[in-house]
């Protein structure tokens, strides 16, 4: 079977060797780049994110990430955000006060978790709903978490205006209350932890993540 191209969208920010290891060790054949046409072509495209909401943002524009992604999803071309990479794909970042636009594909606010601790670090445990594609086969495992600001809401699967439209599937962990820890919404898939760095347990989501791709 030929392996699943994917391109790591290099934008200067995020672990990107290691999200390039990791996909390399179940399968995926990995381009760490960051040429929109390469980009546009392959099979599945990778947005890691490490450090500020904002500084993300404006490396992932000045790159001409948001084009990308937007592209991608409107023709149903998979997208894999993960950590930052995950939180822009909100409306809002807040830090320190200060408002940053995100890429709006998920209506919510990503802000300051409200823990004694900040930021989480270490290995934390999921919940994720029956049906979910990226947790099949994955049950009371743990992830690695590493940021102090999360999704502690996710509006749309609330909005009486969505009935009867397939929600995104939402997976929730707890670190001083719950957070968004991952997203399914169609081609869209996002983890506030980094599989990269979460094991074997990390490694077989990134798997189911290929089965999409």
């Amino acid at each position: 079977m030929t392996a699943k191209d994917v391109v790591v969208f290099d934008y200067g920010f995020g672990n990107v060797r290691s999200a390039v290891r990791a996909l390399e060790r179940v399968g995926a054949a990995v381009t760490l780049t960051n040429d929109l046409d390469r980009a546009m072509a392959a099979d599945g495209v990778v947005v890691p994110g490490v450090g500020a909401f904002a500084a993300c943002i404006a490396g992932l524009r000045a790159h001409r990430g948001d084009w990308l992604v937007e592209r991608r999803l409107a023709g149903g071309r998979p997208v894999l955000g993960i950590c930052v990479g995950m939180q822009v794909m909100f409306d809002t970042g807040v830090e320190h006060g200060n408002e940053t636009d995100g890429l709006a594909q998920w209506p919510g606010v990503v802000d300051r978790l409200e823990a004694p601790v900040v930021p989480h670090m270490g290995w934390n445990t999921v919940s994720a709903p029956s049906g979910s594609v990226l947790f099949k086969g994955i049950d009371q495992e743990r992830f690695y978490f590493v940021h102090s600001y999360a999704a502690r809401s996710f509006p749309l699967n609330d909005e009486p205006s969505s009935a009867g439209l397939l929600l995104p599937s939402v997976t929730w962990a707890d670190y001083g209350g719950p957070f968004v820890a991952a997203v399914e919404n169609g081609p869209l898939s996002a983890t506030q932890f980094h599989p990269e760095k979460s094991g074997d347990a990390g490694a077989e989501l990134l798997r189911n993540w290929l089965t999409t791709v």
